[in-house]
Formats: structure tokens, C-alpha cells, sequence
């Protein structure tokens, strides 16, 4: 039977460092499916089938990754794609102390689905979709943060004048 992983997260856009967990990843599952979880109360930059096509763009090169989108408890998506784990990155302490909690709330919702942390590579250890988002808003350079085809989407966002760094809404 393969080894399956469910990648979840808002990926709100992804980035360089995503795309290593999936990577390093590969060598643990057989197949990872990257899952958004769509929260109806989080507002994003991006909608739903934007990221979904993005993540589709981005993750193409890989063998045994499959992009999707679910509501409701993970651990019952886990269940319901029977997958065996739950794979989860980590950066720093704080993200340790909330995913933690998570997996163990998520083991006592259901014993079969096991959580695996991996640790972000050094390079990608300060990135996330956030602080992306807010340098590129701010006119910040973000080359080789996130792939390039979701640096022009975030160029496009944010109506910035690529010429200058600055927004376009001065």
C-alpha cells in the first residue's frame, strides 16, 4: 500500500519554501497531496482556483503530487483520502508550539493519521506567504522567494510598476 501524505495549508501564495517540504517529502511518501483548506472566514489575496492553479504551475515537475481543496476537519480529509500523514513544515519555535497542538488535537481526533514535522531548509527559515506578501506590497524584492510565475501574480496583485519597485497607485 503507498504511503501518502496530505500537505495542508492556505498557500496564500506558495513559496520556495513549500515547495522544498514537497520535495524533501517525496523521499518519505510516495504520494503527497498538497491540500488548501478552504476557511470561508480567512480572508486571502488569492481565491481559491487562483491558488489551485498556481500550485498546479508550481508543482508539475514533481512525480506523485496531486493538488486539491477541502472544508471540515483535516483529519477526517486525511481519512476520507486515505492517506497515513499528515506532513507539516517547520521554521522557527513559535510555529513548533501551534502545530504541536494541532497534531496532537488532530491525533486524539484519530490515532490512524500520524503528523510529521519537517524542518525548513536554513534558506527558506524566515519565509512565509505573509511577510511575502507585505514585502511585495511595500515594493520589497522577493526574487527567489516564490517561484517566478507567483512573483508576477504578486506583481499583478499589488498594480506594481515593475521599473521601479513602487505600486502603481501612487
Amino acid at each position: 500500500m503507498p504511503k501518502v501524505a496530505i500537505y495542508p495549508g492556505s498557500f496564500d501564495p506558495v513559496t520556495n519554501g513549500h515547495l522544498d517540504i514537497v520535495e524533501r517529502g517525496l523521499k518519505i511518501f510516495d504520494k503527497i497531496i498538497v491540500a488548501i483548506l478552504y476557511n470561508p472566514n480567512k480572508e486571502y489575496l488569492f481565491g481559491l482556483e487562483e491558488r489551485l492553479e498556481m500550485l498546479k504551475d508550481c508543482l508539475k515537475k514533481f512525480k506523485g503530487v496531486e493538488i486539491d481543496s477541502f472544508d471540515g476537519l483535516l483529519v477526517n480529509y486525511a481519512a476520507q483520502r486515505k492517506a497515513h500523514a499528515i506532513l507539516r513544515g517547520l521554521r522557527a519555535m513559535s510555529d513548533f508550539e501551534y502545530e504541536f497542538q494541532m497534531a496532537l488535537m488532530n491525533r486524539r481526533l484519530n490515532r490512524e493519521v500520524q503528523t510529521v514535522f519537517l524542518m525548513t531548509g536554513l534558506r527558506w527559515i524566515f519565509t512565509s506567504s505573509s511577510i511575502i506578501k507585505e514585502a511585495i506590497q511595500f515594493g520589497g524584492n522577493i526574487d527567489g522567494m516564490v517561484p517566478d510565475l507567483v512573483q508576477a501574480k504578486l506583481v499583478q496583485k499589488f498594480d506594481l510598476d515593475t521599473g521601479s519597485g513602487q505600486t502603481g497607485k501612487n
